[in-house]
């Protein structure tokens, strides 16, 4: 056995620890952005494994595979972290603003006071 085949087997042991440490955080969270983030990680993983697998199999299909599931990757990365902005914004809204504004315990002054 040579060093290649060696560090290959090395590789796939630590990129599949990889993905199953990213799939507990998927499960557990505790957050959305934590979920987002895991997700992102098990994309990139899976990503190398099939790098990993176009070198070991000589095929080089796979990295054509890999290149696409990279570029679905960062546009679902990318579309999510525009979901978790948009459900932020959304939940800031639906805030009382005499109550969340920054500067709430300032004094009010209503213009229609001062006209009279």
């Amino acid at each position: 056995m040579d060093i290649l085949e060696t560090a290959l087997d090395v590789s796939f042991i630590l990129v599949m620890l990889g993905v199953a440490f990213a799939f507990v955080r998927l499960i557990k969270g505790p957050s959305l952005s934590d979920r987002v983030v895991a997700l992102d990680m098990m994309t990139i993983l899976i990503v190398s494994f099939c790098g990993l697998y176009a070198i070991l199999s000589d095929d080089h299909a796979f990295i054509d595979v890999a290149i696409v599931l990279a570029l679905v990757g960062f546009l679902a990365t990318a579309a999510l972290a525009r979901f978790v902005d948009r459900a932020v914004l959304r939940s800031d809204e639906g805030a009382d603003p005499e109550i969340d504004a920054p500067g709430a315990d300032a004094p009010h002054h209503d213009p229609e006071e001062s006209k009279g």
